[in-house]
């Protein structure tokens, strides 16, 4: 099916691009490709006009927000986080006009106005990328599933934690949820 891309309808959703996850070690795509190729998305969608939303994750203050579920592979306890943890990348930092969304957890949509904000712009479309793939995109794609959004996922400006949890993620789940397409194939598509 060939991409066609409305960019007044459209949102590209970037996340976690933030300093304190982009230096950790990804897989197919280094974070460095990652940040890239979502800057250039972000560019085109600004130039065409459309909605660009930076997204990071942060606990609160007093870290007393953070999930602590009993789970045979918790996350490894971060102990206290650099200051600089929660920054965008610099290649990522929000221009005027984008939408930035504080979350406490993986998905995107869960306690943050990202639906409203998307909503109140008549987006009905979102392009997703960002780390980590099986964690942090995959739960806001199937949250926004949910929500009716049509979705389109840039496979290589996205990366997971090892190459068998990306490749399951682009290749047994976003395909029920929308459409998995390359950078560039976005960028062609972007009217």
């Amino acid at each position: 099916m060939e991409l066609s891309i409305e960019s007044s309808r459209t949102a590209l959703v970037v996340i976690d691009l933030q300093r304190g996850i982009v230096g950790f070690p990804a897989e197919p795509h280094p974070g460095t490709e990652v940040v890239a190729n979502a800057a250039k998305l972000a560019s085109a969608f600004r130039a065409a006009g459309g909605t660009v939303v930076l997204v990071h994750v942060t606990p609160s203050p007093d870290g007393k927000d953070g999930l602590r579920p009993i789970a045979d592979a918790p996350a490894p306890s971060r102990g206290q986080m650099p200051p600089d943890w929660a920054e965008f990348a610099p290649e990522m930092t929000p221009q005027p006009g984008d939408v930035v969304i504080t979350k406490r957890q993986w998905g995107a949509f869960y306690g943050t106005e990202l639906d409203l904000q998307l909503r109140r712009r008549g987006v009905d479309t979102i392009v997703l990328c960002g780390i980590s793939t099986d964690m942090g995109v995959e739960s806001t794609a199937r949250d926004a599933f949910e929500r009716a959004y049509q979705q389109i996922f840039v496979e290589d400006a996205m990366a997971a934690r090892g190459v068998a949890q990306h490749a399951h993620t682009t290749t047994s789940v976003l395909p029920r949820l929308g459409r998995v397409r390359s950078t560039e194939q976005v960028l062609a598509a972007l009217k």
